[in-house]
């Protein structure tokens, strides 16, 4: 153990945090953009999520979005140079530019601040699961590990992390493309609410197809206690959009279950709302 030291953490806006978490972990995040038509929407703390929405229900056109620059994370990391070192979460590469833009900006960065300290992580996620890497990184600082013991600590948990989502509407993924139309079409027809989940290396990829949303939600829950009676799982994020009593369903049944305690539940702000649409529920544990 070593003294507490002034490490700071930056993030791209697809790690949910309520303001108060943001604040009291002290997360500095660099926005995406999201373009609907002509209306350019950025997912910072002044996003009006209630005319994003509506803008979202409105078109039937894709939503378009785009990652922060170099420049933006090389000036996030520059606001941070005092620091004893910082630790940058992205979004997991395989579903954005994000990562590569950071590992652009910390490039650049160590060559002009070289006694700094940066460790990039690709979170091999989204949403919640980011969420639960920020939570996790506060953990250690607070532990007053070193900056190599955190940067060791902190990739072991994105191995062992698992992100589950479940969407009560799937019409923002047929209009980005994600879901192929006459296949979502026919599961929004049949009331089909599927499971999906990371695979590891942060593509997304089927889990289970249940009828209804409260089933899988059930599902959701048995999942994340079975996995709870063979392995130690520290914390659980539960983000939603826009649907806070079934998230805490998810979370009551998940507690009634297990003897997980520490279950943080988040509202999405735009990048995440953007693709889960209102009514989706990510989990990550």
């Amino acid at each position: 153990m070593t003294d507490r030291k002034n490490y700071r953490i930056i993030s791209d806006s697809a790690t949910d945090l309520s303001k108060e978490d943001q604040r009291s972990i002290g997360v500095r995040f660099v926005p995406f953009k999201i373009d609907i038509e002509d209306q350019t929407f950025v997912d910072d703390d002044d996003l009006n999520l209630d005319e994003y929405f509506y803008a979202m229900k409105k078109t039937k056109d894709p939503i378009r979005t785009a990652c922060p620059s170099p420049m933006e994370f090389e000036e996030a990391l520059l606001e941070a140079v005092e620091s004893d070192g910082i630790f940058l979460i992205t979004i997991s590469k395989e579903l954005s530019g994000s990562y590569n833009a950071a590992k652009v900006a910390v490039a650049a960065f160590q060559e002009k601040h070289p006694e700094v300290p940066v460790h990039l992580i690709d979170s091999k996620s989204a949403s919640a699961g980011q969420s639960n890497i920020a939570f996790m990184l506060h953990d250690y600082i607070q532990e007053g590990l070193s900056f190599e013991e955190i940067a060791e600590r902190i990739e072991e948990f994105v191995e062992r992390q698992s992100t589950y989502f479940v969407l009560e509407s799937l019409d923002n993924l047929i209009k980005n493309g994600r879901i192929k139309k006459t296949a979502g079409l026919v599961v929004n027809a049949l009331n089909i609410k599927p499971i999906m989940k990371d695979n590891g290396n942060g593509e997304i990829e089927l889990f289970q197809v249940n009828r209804g949303f409260k089933k899988s939600l059930k599902k959701l829950a048995e999942k994340v206690i079975e996995e709870a009676e063979s392995k130690t799982i520290e914390i659980v994020s539960i983000a939603h959009v826009g649907t806070l009593e079934k998230a805490m369903e998810l979370k009551e049944r998940i507690m009634e279950g297990s003897n997980i305690r520490r279950i943080h539940v988040i509202e999405t702000k735009g990048l995440a709302s953007g693709y889960a649409d209102l009514g989706g529920i990510v989990i990550a544990f």
